[in-house]
Protein backbone atom coordinates (compact mmCIF):
# COMPACT_ATOMS: atom_id res chain seq x y z
CA UNK A 1 0.00 0.00 0.00
CA UNK A 2 1.35 3.37 -0.95
CA UNK A 3 1.83 5.89 1.83
CA UNK A 4 1.58 8.82 -0.51
CA UNK A 5 -0.76 11.67 0.22
CA UNK A 6 -3.07 11.38 -2.78
CA UNK A 7 -3.36 7.61 -2.40
CA UNK A 8 -4.54 7.98 1.20
CA UNK A 9 -7.00 10.75 0.47
CA UNK A 10 -8.36 9.24 -2.71
CA UNK A 11 -7.44 12.43 -4.59
CA UNK A 12 -7.11 11.76 -8.29
CA UNK A 13 -5.26 13.99 -10.69
CA UNK A 14 -6.95 15.22 -13.82
CA UNK A 15 -6.54 12.94 -16.82
CA UNK A 16 -3.03 13.20 -18.23
CA UNK A 17 -1.67 15.25 -15.34
CA UNK A 18 -0.79 12.47 -12.93
CA UNK A 19 2.78 11.59 -12.06
CA UNK A 20 4.43 8.31 -11.20
CA UNK A 21 4.79 8.47 -7.40
CA UNK A 22 8.25 6.92 -7.64
CA UNK A 23 9.55 9.99 -9.50
CA UNK A 24 9.38 12.32 -6.48
CA UNK A 25 10.89 9.53 -4.39
CA UNK A 26 13.86 9.39 -6.79
CA UNK A 27 14.08 13.19 -6.63
CA UNK A 28 14.18 12.99 -2.84
CA UNK A 29 16.99 10.41 -2.97
CA UNK A 30 19.10 12.69 -5.16
CA UNK A 31 18.26 15.60 -2.88
CA UNK A 32 19.43 13.61 0.14
CA UNK A 33 22.85 13.18 -1.48
CA UNK A 34 23.12 16.91 -2.25
CA UNK A 35 21.97 17.93 1.23
CA UNK A 36 24.48 15.60 2.89
CA UNK A 37 27.21 17.12 0.70
CA UNK A 38 26.08 20.57 1.84
CA UNK A 39 26.29 19.56 5.49
CA UNK A 40 29.76 18.10 4.99
CA UNK A 41 30.94 21.32 3.34
CA UNK A 42 28.88 23.80 5.42
CA UNK A 43 30.65 27.08 5.99
CA UNK A 44 32.76 26.79 2.84
CA UNK A 45 32.34 28.23 -0.62
CA UNK A 46 31.52 24.73 -1.91
CA UNK A 47 28.71 24.37 0.64
CA UNK A 48 27.31 27.76 -0.29
CA UNK A 49 27.38 26.99 -4.02
CA UNK A 50 25.74 23.60 -3.46
CA UNK A 51 23.04 25.31 -1.39
CA UNK A 52 22.41 27.79 -4.22
CA UNK A 53 22.18 24.91 -6.71
CA UNK A 54 19.75 23.02 -4.49
CA UNK A 55 17.67 26.17 -3.99
CA UNK A 56 17.49 26.56 -7.78
CA UNK A 57 16.41 22.92 -8.15
CA UNK A 58 13.69 23.40 -5.52
CA UNK A 59 12.57 26.58 -7.31
CA UNK A 60 12.39 24.71 -10.61
CA UNK A 61 10.14 22.05 -9.04
CA UNK A 62 7.98 24.63 -7.26
CA UNK A 63 7.53 26.93 -10.25
CA UNK A 64 7.56 24.53 -13.19
CA UNK A 65 6.15 21.49 -11.45
CA UNK A 66 7.96 18.37 -10.33
CA UNK A 67 7.36 16.67 -13.68
CA UNK A 68 9.51 19.28 -15.48
CA UNK A 69 12.67 19.00 -13.38
CA UNK A 70 15.96 17.48 -14.42
CA UNK A 71 15.37 14.76 -11.82
CA UNK A 72 12.07 13.87 -13.48
CA UNK A 73 13.71 13.73 -16.90
CA UNK A 74 16.45 11.39 -15.61
CA UNK A 75 13.84 9.24 -13.87
CA UNK A 76 11.69 9.06 -17.01
CA UNK A 77 14.61 8.28 -19.34
CA UNK A 78 16.75 5.94 -17.25
CA UNK A 79 14.79 4.48 -14.35
CA UNK A 80 11.10 4.38 -15.28
CA UNK A 81 11.63 2.10 -18.33
CA UNK A 82 13.12 -0.56 -16.02
CA UNK A 83 10.14 -0.56 -13.64
CA UNK A 84 6.67 -2.03 -13.85
CA UNK A 85 3.86 0.42 -14.43
CA UNK A 86 2.80 2.23 -11.27
CA UNK A 87 -0.42 1.01 -9.67
CA UNK A 88 -1.69 4.60 -9.63
CA UNK A 89 -0.76 8.12 -10.66
CA UNK A 90 -0.67 11.01 -8.24
CA UNK A 91 -1.66 14.62 -8.28
CA UNK A 92 1.52 16.69 -8.84
CA UNK A 93 0.26 19.58 -6.65
CA UNK A 94 1.35 18.18 -3.25
CA UNK A 95 4.94 17.41 -4.40
CA UNK A 96 5.08 20.82 -6.05
CA UNK A 97 4.14 22.43 -2.74
CA UNK A 98 6.79 20.29 -1.02
CA UNK A 99 9.37 21.70 -3.44
CA UNK A 100 8.30 25.21 -2.41
CA UNK A 101 8.78 24.27 1.24
CA UNK A 102 12.22 22.90 0.39
CA UNK A 103 12.98 26.15 -1.40
CA UNK A 104 12.12 28.04 1.78
CA UNK A 105 14.57 25.99 3.83
CA UNK A 106 17.27 26.25 1.16
CA UNK A 107 16.77 30.02 0.94
CA UNK A 108 17.13 30.40 4.71
CA UNK A 109 20.27 28.24 4.56
CA UNK A 110 21.72 30.19 1.65
CA UNK A 111 21.21 33.53 3.38
CA UNK A 112 22.67 32.08 6.56
CA UNK A 113 25.76 30.82 4.77
CA UNK A 114 26.21 34.08 2.86
CA UNK A 115 26.12 36.24 6.00
CA UNK A 116 28.27 33.94 8.10
CA UNK A 117 25.43 32.25 9.96
CA UNK A 118 26.71 28.73 9.44
CA UNK A 119 24.62 27.37 12.32
CA UNK A 120 21.39 28.77 10.84
CA UNK A 121 22.28 27.38 7.42
CA UNK A 122 23.22 24.01 8.83
CA UNK A 123 19.99 23.68 10.82
CA UNK A 124 17.87 24.65 7.81
CA UNK A 125 19.65 22.10 5.60
CA UNK A 126 19.35 19.44 8.32
CA UNK A 127 15.59 19.99 8.52
CA UNK A 128 15.29 19.70 4.73
CA UNK A 129 17.40 16.55 4.92
CA UNK A 130 15.00 14.96 7.41
CA UNK A 131 12.06 15.63 5.07
CA UNK A 132 13.92 14.40 1.98
CA UNK A 133 15.04 11.25 3.78
CA UNK A 134 11.48 10.44 4.86
CA UNK A 135 10.40 10.68 1.23
CA UNK A 136 13.38 8.83 -0.24
CA UNK A 137 13.29 5.93 2.22
CA UNK A 138 9.63 5.62 3.25
CA UNK A 139 7.82 7.48 0.43
CA UNK A 140 6.39 9.73 3.13
CA UNK A 141 6.29 13.27 1.78
CA UNK A 142 6.14 15.65 4.72
CA UNK A 143 5.50 18.69 2.51
CA UNK A 144 2.68 16.81 0.76
CA UNK A 145 1.07 16.12 4.13
CA UNK A 146 1.26 19.81 5.03
CA UNK A 147 -0.33 20.63 1.66
CA UNK A 148 -3.23 18.28 2.42
CA UNK A 149 -3.69 19.71 5.91
CA UNK A 150 -3.90 23.21 4.43
CA UNK A 151 -6.37 22.02 1.76
CA UNK A 152 -8.58 20.40 4.41
CA UNK A 153 -8.43 23.46 6.65
CA UNK A 154 -9.38 25.81 3.81
CA UNK A 155 -12.10 23.65 2.23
Amino acid sequence: MSTTASARTGARPEAGSGIDPRGPQFNAAVTVVVLVAILVTAGTAVGTVLTAVQAALFAWGAIGGVQTTIHAKVFKALIRPRLASPDHLEDPAPPRFAQAVGLGFAAVALVGFLVGGTTVGTVAIALALVAATLNAVFRFCLGCEVYLLIKRATS
